[in-house]
């Protein structure tokens, strides 16, 4: 799909998305808490769900290890190589409009 401006410049203040981001549910976070605080047999769903997780990561499902331990201990850092070696020119794009 062509993005709507074809490759031209854009104007200053012209917009692809000219009602901007959508707005996000006011009750959503109510109806999660109710969802994921909603109690069976002394556990919450989210005890449930993560007690799922866990035994899928013990029964070796390496994916559900690293969800739980992600967001258990956090994302390991990583490293980034910043040494540049090429010959050929540097190119920056600016991602936000210039103040004038």
């Amino acid at each position: 799909m062509a993005f709507p401006h074809d490759g031209k410049k854009m104007k200053k203040g012209e917009t692809l998305n000219p009602n901007g981001r959508p707005k996000k549910l006011p009750e959503l976070n109510k109806i999660m808490a109710d969802i994921l605080g909603d109690e069976k047999n002394g556990l919450t769903a989210a005890e449930r769900i993560l007690k799922a997780i866990e035994a899928k990561a013990l029964k070796g499902d390496i994916k559900a290890a690293e969800m739980l331990l992600d967001r258990g201990y956090g994302k390991p850092k990583q490293t980034t190589d910043t040494n540049i070696t090429t010959t050929e020119p540097l190119v920056i794009i600016r991602t936000e409009p210039k103040a004038e």
